[in-house]
């Protein structure tokens, strides 16, 4: 296929090209510096500016822009960034496709999104029908997952990608961790029993193409592994692996005032399940937290389980 994507320069983007180019794909990021090589295309999502023809004639366009989550405190200016940077790169790509003639349209969009839609969700398991919650997150998924729609209005096929954090060592949600729990001050969250959703970084790559070739799938898409974790049973299955203890607990208040408002979303219970890619027959790599970490940690002797 010959596919454009944005946020190519990420965690997710950088190993997502590297994954479709050893695939046989054509790959075109979008940067915004002036391109330098034939297989980048200037844009400015700031200004909403993105030539048509870089689309035109593309099979899929991949959209993983936005501001990472936690690398700051959430305060009001870092919320409008982590805003902007979803809505506007969005609303440009989908401005864009539906301004296309058909012939000229690319067939899918896979659009980044997060579990961060579903807020609070207890002890409930939910599936890509539940509504959205009522945290902070859930209402940036909710508007930046509307920016979409514009190309879905014009005959796209939208694949809203609700990821969770991935399990991998260089990113995401092991990198901040590992080194705490290697000085043996591993701990968990509050008083654990919260539920986690992740997927290990391999399943992510295998799902995302899984999902550029599915032409029979759309809509949103939990990229979650089938086996959710609460807290306490992550922090064990970690230290386990690092072959250290983790008999600490950070208390709620202490998180307050390190994270502020972002302490919430750490406390956070998410049992979120891949219905539609168990029902499309996606079959995990590293379905359970014990495989993801060996895989990670220990990659020369990770086992398929």
């Amino acid at each position: 296929m010959r596919i454009v994507m944005a946020g190519a320069s990420g965690f997710l983007g950088t190993r997502l090209t590297d994954r479709l180019r050893q695939s046989g794909h054509d790959v075109t990021r979008l940067v915004r510096r002036p391109a330098q090589r034939a297989d980048e295309a200037t844009w400015d999502p700031a200004q909403g500016r993105l030539d048509p023809a870089v689309l035109a004639g593309a099979d899929a366009v991949i959209n993983l822009s936005g501001a990472n989550v936690g690398d700051h405190r959430w305060t009001e200016r870092y919320k409008r960034v982590l805003r902007a940077s979803r809505i506007n790169t969005t609303d440009t790509v989908a401005r864009t496709l539906k301004q296309l003639s058909e012939a000229e349209r690319p067939r899918t969009l896979l659009q980044s999104s997060a579990v961060g839609w579903y807020g609070d969700t207890g002890e409930q398991a939910v599936t890509e029908e539940t509504p959205a919650g009522s945290t902070f997150l859930a209402d940036l998924c909710r508007v930046w997952e509307a920016a979409a729609r514009p190309a879905e209005d014009a005959g796209v096929r939208l694949v809203l990608m609700r990821t969770a954090p991935t399990i991998e060592a260089s990113g995401s949600l092991l990198k901040p961790l590992l080194l705490p729990f290697k000085l043996g001050a591993g701990a968990k969250i509050g008083g654990g029993r919260q539920w986690m959703a992740w997927i290990a970084l391999a399943d992510w790559l295998n799902a995302t193409e899984f999902l550029l070739e599915r032409e029979d799938v759309a809509g949103p898409v939990n990229l979650v592994a089938p086996n959710p974790v609460r807290n306490i049973d992550f922090t064990k299955a970690l230290a386990r692996e690092l072959r250290r203890p983790a008999l600490l607990a950070v208390p709620g208040p202490v998180l307050d005032v390190v994270l502020g408002e972002l302490a919430g979303e750490a406390q956070r219970s998410q049992r979120v399940l891949p219905a539609v890619l168990t029902s499309a027959g996606f079959a995990w790599a590293y379905p359970t937290i014990t495989a993801a970490l060996a895989a990670a940690l220990r990659p020369e002797q990770a086992t398929v389980s």
